[in-house]
């Protein structure tokens, strides 16, 4: 027990020794005359910024930028009719209370009763024939092939009139 005490004496004696002052503090003592004689001035204000001024988007109503712009063509554009129009008293379908590009085509079916063509769109799969309306151009389907859905809208031409526009609804393969 005595020899173990005394070791124990004898290793903390020389931890103690390694605590000693070595004297090599000369980089210290340097780093600290640099601080000492740089002079004290006056420390800068901080930078006034300009107010932040909030940014409205206006521009939510224009065309996307990311879809190519629609060519114009002043002196071959087409007249509308005054004749034609779109029916005020019609009943509106669903399917009319979205844009028609947001459609694809996913299939068709044919019954006894005729054939059917099936769109994706507007939270669901839908069922069209022809003779349904579609989007908000009341876009009325024409045909129905196992390719495509063929559709023709009522635009007005600018000018009073209305145009018929014919658009098709392609089959969207799977990849």
């Amino acid at each position: 027990m005595r020899v173990l005490s005394g070791l124990c004496l004898v290793l903390c004696s020389l931890l103690l020794a390694g605590c000693g002052d070595s004297g090599d503090f000369a980089d210290l003592k340097a780093f600290m005359a640099d601080v000492k004689a740089k002079p004290r001035g006056n420390i800068e204000p901080i930078p006034r910024f300009a107010p932040y001024q909030a940014f409205a988007y206006e521009a939510s109503a224009l065309r996307s930028p990311f879809q190519p712009p629609v060519k114009v063509d002043l002196v071959h554009r087409e007249k509308g009719s005054k004749l034609l129009k779109p029916d005020p008293n019609r009943v509106k379908q669903f399917l009319e209370g979205f844009n028609i590009e947001q459609f694809e085509m996913v299939g068709t079916l044919s019954n006894d009763s005729g054939s059917f063509a099936l769109i994706s769109g507007a939270g669901g799969v839908h069922r069209v024939k022809v003779g349904d309306y579609l989007g908000r151009n009341d876009g009325k389907i024409v045909s129905i092939s196992d390719s495509q859905i063929d559709v023709v809208e009522i635009v007005p031409d600018g000018e009073g009139g209305w145009l018929e526009r014919p658009r098709s609804i392609s089959l969207k393969e799977r990849s």
